[in-house]
């Protein structure tokens, strides 16, 4: 009897170090898939993701560039999901965070791939000319994962104060299962930096090469965005979509020119809240298994808290979310070589 699973797709971050030669480990068989990408990118004047890829060193420079990074990621995620085992797991919807909510897209069928590739390689080179701003990371969680009110409360007073500094502005960008993810211009981020104690020598975090997206300070994206993208590449999907406000586009019922004018509207301008696109995903869909497709598995942290912040499945706290992992994993990584047998096809 096959299972269910809603499928998650990743954001930027995700193809690190550990993850070059990615493609080439995974998915040699995809050639005709790859070719189409490197095709695309050839005619803008980028570098192949095949030769990104296959080169025998990680450059955060160059693999951590939008323009790259983004189609890296796309490449990865997509061919995950082509060898997701269907005679083992039935998708009842397809949902993702920040740049996943455009492979989320091409994943249930709302972009054909040439659509998809045009979408993602237009989003992620955006910021080539140079960055809008920035993504700062805090924690809103104890450290066991548990939802910490205070520490959320501090945070949001303390960027009311910073926005009322002369030629500060930042938002929340992204609700990030125990994270919150700034959004914000670099007097700000500044700002933030020196105000927020330090927690475990890692946070605040600034992301690197990550503009203020999902905020306004990304007006001018949103429009240049439609500029170059026609509603035509959308199409309705095939599959449910849940996006950055929880809400589901159903296969029959999508309205495709409003699916177009909130990906590259709300979504680009307005705080993606991935923590509610996975209590829907959970509590609308109950699925027997949540797939993270690659590359990497950093979504696995915040998916983890989301799932303790509503009590899912009965778990509290990290350590219990750990054992779980351990013993019957509810959310499978694709990432995670482990995790992967139990989702592709085998033979």
């Amino acid at each position: 009897m096959k299972q269910t699973a809603v499928v998650i797709c990743p954001g930027r971050g995700s193809y690190n170090r550990e993850e070059l030669g990615y493609l080439a480990r995974y998915h040699a068989d995809k050639s005709a898939f790859l070719a189409g990408i490197d095709r695309y990118r050839r005619l803008c004047g980028q570098v192949a993701i095949t030769e990104l890829d296959g080169l025998s060193r990680y450059s955060p420079s160059r693999h951590g560039a939008g323009e790259n990074a983004s189609a890296l990621i796309y490449a990865c995620a997509l061919a995950d999901f082509t060898d997701i085992d269907r005679e083992h797991y039935e998708i009842v919807a397809v949902t993702g965070n920040s740049m996943g909510w455009y492979l989320a897209l091409a994943a249930a069928g709302a972009l054909d791939q040439q659509a998809a590739i045009a979408l993602v390689n237009t989003m992620g080179s955006m910021m080539r000319d140079g960055l809008i701003g920035g993504q700062l990371v805090y924690p809103v969680v104890d450290e066991n994962w548990r939802p910490d009110s205070a520490a959320k409360a501090n945070l949001a007073a303390q960027m009311e104060r910073v926005n009322r500094l002369p030629g500060c502005q930042a938002y929340l960008s992204i609700d990030l299962g125990g994270l919150w993810v700034i959004g914000a211009n670099t007097a700000a981020i500044d700002a933030l930096k020196s105000s927020l104690p330090p927690i475990d020598d890692r946070y605040p975090m600034l992301l690197a090469k990550h503009a203020a997206f999902h905020t306004p300070l990304l007006q001018s994206v949103a429009q240049k965005a439609r500029e170059l993208l026609s509603p035509d590449l959308f199409g309705r999907p095939g599959l449910p979509l849940i996006d950055g406000r929880g809400h589901i586009w159903q296969p029959l019922a999508t309205d495709t020119l409003a699916l177009y004018e909130y990906t590259l509207g709300h979504q680009v301008v307005a705080p993606f809240d991935f923590s509610a696109a996975v209590e829907v995903a959970i509590k609308e869909f109950a699925p027997d298994r949540l797939i993270l497709l690659g590359p990497g598995s950093s979504l696995g942290a915040p998916v983890g808290q989301a799932l303790i912040r509503h009590r899912w499945l009965g778990l509290e706290d990290k350590p219990g979310f750990k054992r779980r992992q351990a013993d019957d994993p509810f959310l499978l990584a694709m990432g995670q070589e482990d995790q992967r047998s139990r989702v592709v096809r085998q033979g």
